[in-house]
Formats: C-alpha cells, sequence, structure tokens
C-alpha cells in the first residue's frame, strides 16, 4: 500500500470535519415541530386573550399538573388560550370538561389563572 501524501489527508480530515459539522448542526436545531410551538406562542403574545377576567367558560381539562401556586390544577384551552384552574375537586381528571371562572392573567396574558365552578 503507498502512503497518501499529506494534501490527500488534509482534503478527507477537512471532509470530514464538514460533514460531522452539518450532523452536528441538524441534531441541534429545532424540530419543525419545536418551531411550530415557538411561532404559535408568538402569535398568543400578540393577539388579545379570548377569555375574560370574571367570565366562566366551559372546557376539557388536558392534563393536571402542580401549579406554581404547589396544589395541583386542571390545565385547558379556550380557543387555544391556557387556564390554569384550581380548587379542583378529587373527582375531576383528564378529559373531564369542566366550568371555570377566569381570576387573572400572567404577565404576558398567554394564560390565565382561573378557579373551579363546576363539571359541565
Amino acid at each position: 500500500m503507498l502512503p497518501l501524501p499529506p494534501v490527500v489527508i488534509g482534503a478527507v480530515a477537512v471532509i470530514v470535519l464538514l460533514v460531522l459539522l452539518v450532523v452536528v448542526r441538524r441534531l441541534r436545531s429545532p424540530s419543525s415541530e419545536a418551531r411550530e410551538s415557538k411561532r404559535a406562542h408568538e402569535a398568543a403574545q400578540e393577539r388579545d386573550p379570548p377569555v375574560a377576567i370574571g367570565e366562566t367558560y366551559e372546557f376539557g381539562v388536558t392534563e393536571l399538573t402542580d401549579h406554581h401556586s404547589g396544589e395541583e390544577v386542571a390545565v385547558g384551552k379556550v380557543e387555544g388560550f391556557v387556564l390554569f384552574t384550581e380548587d379542583i375537586p378529587g373527582d375531576v381528571g383528564k378529559g373531564d370538561v369542566i366550568r371555570a371562572k377566569v381570576l387573572s392573567f400572567n404577565d404576558g396574558r398567554t394564560s390565565a389563572d382561573a378557579t373551579y365552578v363546576g363539571k359541565a
């Protein structure tokens, strides 16, 4: 086997590094789902909330989670707008349809806190 000239070895090394760079950039770039989520979030920040403080809305519970208040809350959406509903009884679960009264908006007005009124 003949030894390869240094120019060929250098060219191969550059090509390998370029391929690795492309692979790493592709793996680190956000997925199309993440890009769409970011676009939706930015659009939500620019629109007026579809709910009003003091009004009651009916929606499906998409999940139960711990909120910053430390208690479990029901999460749901009204026209794509997220409501965190507190004071839920123990028999409320994912998929239930509930009514909740809006209490306040978060700082960016992209979600709101609400209190449980009843099952729909």
